[in-house]
């Protein structure tokens, strides 16, 4: 592989984060499912993607979700993975959702 290749992904990579989709409250975990939160955001089967931006692209509606962004802005993360599988990250509200025991 070509050092010039890897050199240029490497200036192209941005900083992603997992976490527990139970940091967002079921309505906007149903928001990012119908593809329709104020902010860029990929949904997925199990999830999905957030884009935060460096700066900060735009400023979410959703409270949880800004809360959640200030955090990722202030730790230089520019991507937010949302997954049912992922880790519960220390210090972010959970919220208890539809047809949950906890």
């Amino acid at each position: 592989m070509e050092t010039d290749c890897i050199e240029g992904l490497r200036e192209q990579a941005e900083s992603l984060v997992a976490l527990s989709l139970s940091h967002l409250t079921p309505a906007t975990q149903e928001r990012l499912q119908a593809d329709d939160l104020s902010v860029n955001a990929y949904p997925t089967d199990f999830g999905g993607f957030v884009y935060v931006g460096a700066p900060r692209h735009r400023h979410p509606a959703e409270a949880d979700l800004a809360s959640i962004f200030e955090a990722a802005e202030q730790a230089g993360i520019i991507w937010l993975k949302f997954d049912c599988e992922a880790p519960v990250i220390r210090g972010l509200p959970v919220f208890r959702h539809r047809g949950s025991a906890t």
